[in-house]
């Protein structure tokens, strides 16, 4: 066989090893526009399923590709198994001047989790800080959207949720807690603001999503398998296995991604009488898993919003706020790399996004094309 042929042989074989992905462009709009309207063909009021597609698209825009669009199959589902409530009553069941317990009426957390932000704002204005746990929830999309909502009030913003059990904690075999992300975001000045978004675990199950599509194999420190040790499986849910908390293991910090993971249940869980630990329902993830009898009502969230002047002029804090973000950029880094604050990658996504449009993996246009047949929408 001459050169040629050992190539085209060659070739050939890697072809049939390998599945590529075509990744399609799409504008914000365009996205926001579907999504939309597939909210209303499940029975959305128009506001509020233009509350959640502007809610789930930022995900998209902001990089956050696991938690966006792709996601939009996954709430269809939830509502064809009788746990998505398109027109829910969403109400304060218990309260103070600064705390408050939600019931969402199970609808979805695209909407319960910016309506909640907006009475933990409208308490922080009252008396300083807001504090509200809520109960009877689905998945909020990224909770940095939510804690964003309160910087333009001139206040720091908290969000965070609980979610199904995917997690093993330190030495367990067993799932007990969810990726339970939390955000902070703080306002600045002339600097954009500080936002802090992250799981409390390696990784969120989104990114495992994303590895399957690509067929790609998971970094060491983000799984474990069915016997508790490391593996690049990137579906180790399916095959027994779990996700590990933040740290990995032991000896690399996983107790305190574990605690972290905890703090995060039990504000949202424990304290607003929603599901916590293992008993939360599962999104439609992992393969749909229909939610077994729990401890509580639904799935849990927790926001949260102070007052800058309730501890300083605002204006003196945002200014060294400033000053902090600058020094911290300009600190000296290893060759060929820059020190970020936390929100630099997103922001900048997110303007390239805005310009350049969004580009989806094939598999995620086929799901959405799926959609639209069903509903009788154009992607």
């Amino acid at each position: 066989m001459g050169k040629l042929g050992k190539f085209l042989q060659t070739t050939l074989s890697f072809l049939q090893r390998h599945t590529f992905n075509v990744f399609l462009m799409f504008t914000a709009e365009q996205l926001k526009t579907f999504t939309q309207h597939i909210f209303q063909s499940i029975g959305f009021s128009e506001a509020d399923a233009q509350l959640a597609a502007k809610t789930l698209i930022s995900a998209d825009l902001r990089g956050v590709d696991s938690h966006g669009i792709a996601r939009l199959a996954g709430y269809v589902r939830l509502f064809d198994h009788g746990r998505l409530n398109p027109k829910p009553n969403i109400r304060i069941v218990h309260e103070t001047p600064s705390t408050g317990v939600v019931d969402g009426d199970a609808g979805v957390g695209l909407v319960v989790g910016p309506k909640t932000m907006e009475m933990v704002i409208e308490k922080a204005k009252n008396v300083g800080s807001g504090w509200i746990s809520v109960q009877n929830s689905n998945h909020f999309g990224i909770a940095g959207y939510h804690a964003m909502l309160a910087l333009e009030h001139d206040m720091i913003g908290m969000a965070m949720t609980n979610a199904a059990p995917l997690v093993a904690p330190t030495f367990s075999l067993e799932k007990m807690l969810g990726t339970n992300p939390i955000a902070v975001a703080v306002p600045a000045n002339e600097e954009p603001a500080f936002v802090a978004d992250f799981a409390s675990t390696a990784a969120a199950y989104g990114k495992f999503e994303i590895l399957q599509r690509k067929n790609l194999p998971a970094p060491l420190g983000w799984a474990q398998d069915a016997n508790g040790e490391v593996t690049t499986d990137a579906n180790p849910i399916k095959n027994g296995g779990a996700l590990l908390p933040l740290g990995s293991d032991r000896e690399h910090g996983s107790h305190k991604g574990y605690g972290l993971g905890s703090i995060v249940d039990i504000f949202s869980g424990v304290l607003s009488g929603a599901n916590y630990g293992p008993w939360v329902p599962p999104f439609a993830t992992a393969g749909f898993m229909a939610a077994a009898e729990g401890v509580g009502r639904g799935t849990g969230h927790f926001f949260g919003a102070m007052r800058i002047d309730g501890f300083r002029p605002a204006d003196e804090f945002k200014g060294h706020m400033d000053n902090w973000i600058r020094r911290f950029r300009s600190a000296q880094a290893v060759e060929g790399k820059q020190v970020l604050v936390p929100g630099d990658p997103e922001r900048e996504i997110e303007a390239e996004r805005l310009r350049d449009g969004l580009d989806l993996l094939d598999p995620v246009v086929k799901s959405l094309e799926e959609l639209g047949q069903r509903f009788g929408i154009t992607l």
